[in-house]
């Protein structure tokens, strides 16, 4: 068992965010609606998200020594989430995050990794004693794969958001307790052995084996970071005693608070807040 604590090893992405009435199509120039920034990438956001609602988080990755790196070095400060682990590279830049999102709240990302993809080796001691190492695939493989198995020696639940879905699921057979994807990921990667699956289902909810999660009733004004939410969310109910199904329904709430927000990390949930829409 572990010490309560829950390890992200992921990215961090400037997020540079248009908006517009809908998307262009190939060769169409759209004249949007406005232009925001925001702290992102899908480890930041997973990590802000398990420290809001109630965990202990330490954050594995790497930033840029630039005006963005230094935001989110601020951030995870800010945020109560050890860095020790998230180093910064002298030459590369932070990574930057392309989200275009229309009017209905649907989007479409296209991410440049720059640092996050200098990420070569992992700070062993950042995993003694954690009770859940939470990946993603915004990393280079062999990173994440050497992170699952960091985690797997530490005696921690593994657990993998395979998003982006780029990846062969079969590089980390017998290294992953959890995976969690969504239906398009969960089409792309397919199946593993011996994994428990958590299935994300956007607005109709979340799905754990043959356990339906319902959707809650919130307002949708952007699902940016809406994901991020659950997994954060669910991985600190888990690191704190909850069984899957209870972190899950943890997850399932935080997710559906985090699309009533524009942005990822504002839109990243209390603890205070899920457990109000959990009463309801």
């Amino acid at each position: 068992m572990g010490d309560g604590r829950v390890v992200v090893v992921g990215s961090f992405m400037m997020d540079l965010v248009a908006r517009t009435a809908r998307l262009p199509k190939p060769g169409e120039t759209v004249i949007g609606e406005s232009f925001a920034q925001f702290l992102g990438g899908k480890g930041f956001n997973q990590a802000i998200a398990a420290a809001r609602s109630g965990g202990q988080v330490a954050m594995v990755g790497r930033v840029g020594d630039d005006a963005f790196g230094r935001q989110f070095l601020d951030a995870l400060d800010a945020a109560g989430i050890d860095r020790r682990g998230v180093s910064v590279d002298p030459e590369v830049g932070t990574g930057v995050g392309l989200p275009v999102v229309e009017t209905s709240g649907q989007n479409a990302i296209i991410v440049i990794p720059r640092a996050n993809h200098e990420l070569r080796s992992l700070p062993s001691e950042v995993f003694d004693g954690a009770s859940v190492v939470l990946l993603q695939w915004e990393l280079p493989r062999e990173v994440t794969v050497e992170a699952a198995r960091l985690g797997r020696a530490a005696g921690a639940t593994v657990v993998l958001n395979p998003a982006p879905a780029v990846g062969d699921i079969r590089d980390y057979a017998g290294l992953i307790d959890v995976l969690v994807p969504n239906e398009t990921e969960a089409a792309a990667i397919g199946p593993i052995e011996g994994v428990q699956t958590v299935l994300t289902l956007g607005a109709d909810g979340a799905r754990v084996g043959d356990e339906h999660l319902a959707p809650h009733d919130v307002e949708c004004v952007d699902t940016v970071g809406a994901g991020d939410a659950f997994c954060g969310a669910m991985c600190a109910a888990l690191a704190g005693g909850a069984s899957l199904l209870e972190a899950a329904r943890v997850g399932n709430a935080a997710g559906a608070l985090a699309v009533t927000t524009h942005g990822a990390e504002p839109s990243m949930p209390f603890k205070a807040e899920i457990e109000r829409l959990l009463a309801t």
